[in-house]
């Protein structure tokens, strides 16, 4: 199947996975070099670097190079649009929800049925 390619799955993508949601975790304290980064994590640079790439692409953070050193910067408005979906979606799912309550509450036998004769 291949990747997709529009803004919103590109996100979702990216939190999919939890080394980036927690890359993203400490970008949200800071700024941080990849090395900085790297060294919180049990695993090579280059795969830090590869889930940087994803984070990057998603729009979620940014990346700049300053000599040969990479920093990165969370960008928070890179989740607005997952954000927006999220919220949409929550209502229409707690509309179809309390629905579903007001049926099961109108099939409800009475707690005593005895009481009903």
């Amino acid at each position: 199947m291949p990747i997709a390619t529009d803004p919103l799955s590109r996100s979702f993508f990216a939190l999919a996975d939890p080394t980036r949601r927690r890359l993203l975790e400490l970008l949200g304290r800071g700024t941080a070099s990849v090395n900085e980064l790297a060294e919180r994590f049990d695993m090579s640079r280059p795969a830090i670097s590869q889930h940087l790439k994803v984070l990057e692409d998603a729009g979620l953070i940014s990346r700049t190079k300053a000599g040969q050193y990479r920093t990165c910067e969370l960008r928070p408005e890179g989740l607005s649009e997952a954000e927006a979906w999220v919220i949409e979606h929550r209502a229409l799912w707690q509309a179809r929800f309390d629905q579903l309550d007001e049926v099961i509450r109108g099939q409800q036998l009475p707690a005593h049925p005895e009481e009903e004769l």
